[in-house]
């Protein structure tokens, strides 16, 4: 029954799924650009206002465009990455190649591994519903899990900005903000 899943071309399917990211992502972008001036309103506000976008616009206005355009490589991030570039008005000539080049990425690997993945467990389902739930189930729990962890420890996105200090001497903290190092460095340098 998932015969016609395997059986589609590689390019069509890449093409198909390239034009719906251009679509999702690049209408989240124009969605979260113009919702700057309903931003104090409504739903668009609480979304606005999410420790999810807050926290993509700290990173896209750190990094940019390539932000965006790994977000396509993550799970959860790229609707808030786009929304962010969207947010901050990102400009286009910045946007464009990054979606362009994220927004291919991901629609490699989707008509690549995620159609594959899909096809096998649509056809353990046909075979095993219960398997297959199962499957499913431990799958959410490990993403669950992993989420959990990366949000308790700081993860990759959620770790501070600081740098650890060695203990050159008195009044030098043990974590020391990256701004300041230089002037600690610079003080060190002077004692000697």
């Amino acid at each position: 029954m998932m015969d016609w899943v395997q059986s589609l071309p590689l390019l069509p399917a890449v093409g198909f799924l390239y034009a719906v990211i251009w679509l999702r992502a690049g209408g989240t972008y124009a969605l979260a650009r113009g919702a700057r001036k309903a931003a104090s309103r409504g739903r668009i506000a609480t979304f606005l206002s999410s420790a999810r976008v807050e926290r993509a616009t700290a990173i896209v206005n750190r990094w940019g465009a390539p932000v965006v355009a790994l977000s396509f490589l993550t799970v959860g991030f790229q609707t808030a990455a786009n929304a962010a570039a969207g947010l901050t008005r990102m400009p286009l000539k910045r946007y464009l190649p990054a979606l362009a080049v994220g927004g291919l990425a991901w629609a490699v690997i989707y008509a690549t591994i995620g159609l594959v993945a899909f096809a096998a467990w649509f056809e353990l389902f046909l075979r095993s519903p219960w398997a297959a739930v199962a499957v499913l189930a431990l799958v959410v729990v490990l993403i669950t899990v992993l989420l959990w962890h990366r949000r308790r420890t700081g993860g990759m996105f959620g770790a501070p900005d600081t740098i650890e200090a060695t203990s050159s001497g008195p009044g030098v903290d043990s974590v020391v903000d990256p701004a300041r190092a230089s002037d600690i460095v610079g003080t060190a340098d002077e004692r000697q």
